[in-house]
């Protein structure tokens, strides 16, 4: 007798990969990060913005998906990890983001991100490699603390931000 396929739960499936997402873009005046270098808190590069994960409903960014650098010899299973969008910022000169709270060598401890969906748990297990308080679980609240605050990410582009990614206009 085979075994019962486990269902996974609706948990996480509000999120998704933008390129997966064919009538979004991203927003005018946002530049568009993904292949931009990732750098620590020690100034090192440790990885590239693979993919943007965003909440459709929201039309926001919630996290970039970082592919590790192949310097890190980190098997590639474990080469993503995700980062709440509110805890990296664009440098202001370059196309680089930078992540203060990581380092080269502390990202290596990082909780890998393999592309199923994104559970709670492993939402949480993020928030607690960088150090920052759980957000509570009541509905939307989740995303309404400061790790998810995209206005921390563009802060010095520009000085409001509506929607990180919007529907692509047909004319």
């Amino acid at each position: 007798m085979e075994p019962t396929p486990t269902i996974p739960s609706a948990e996480g499936m509000h999120l998704r990969r933008l390129r997966d997402l064919s009538d979004f873009e991203v927003a005018d005046g946002s530049p568009d990060v993904r292949g931009w270098s990732v750098r620590g808190g020690d100034g090192k590069k440790f990885g590239e913005v693979y993919e943007l994960i965003v909440e459709e409903d929201a039309l926001k960014v919630r996290y970039l998906d970082i592919e590790l650098d192949v310097a890190l010899n980190v098997n590639d299973r474990d080469r993503h990890i995700l980062l709440p969008i509110g805890v990296a910022a664009l440098d202001e000169e370059g196309d680089n983001i930078f992540v203060p709270s990581l380092t080269s060598e502390s990202v290596l401890d990082y909780p890998p991100y393999i592309e199923i969906q994104i559970t709670r748990e492993y939402e949480e297990a993020m928030l607690k490699s960088l150090n920052l308080l759980l957000p509570p679980h009541q509905g939307n609240q989740f995303y309404e603390q400061n790790p998810y605050d995209e206005r921390r990410f563009y802060q010095k582009r520009r000085t409001t931000t509506t929607n990180s990614f919007q529907r692509r206009t047909l004319s």
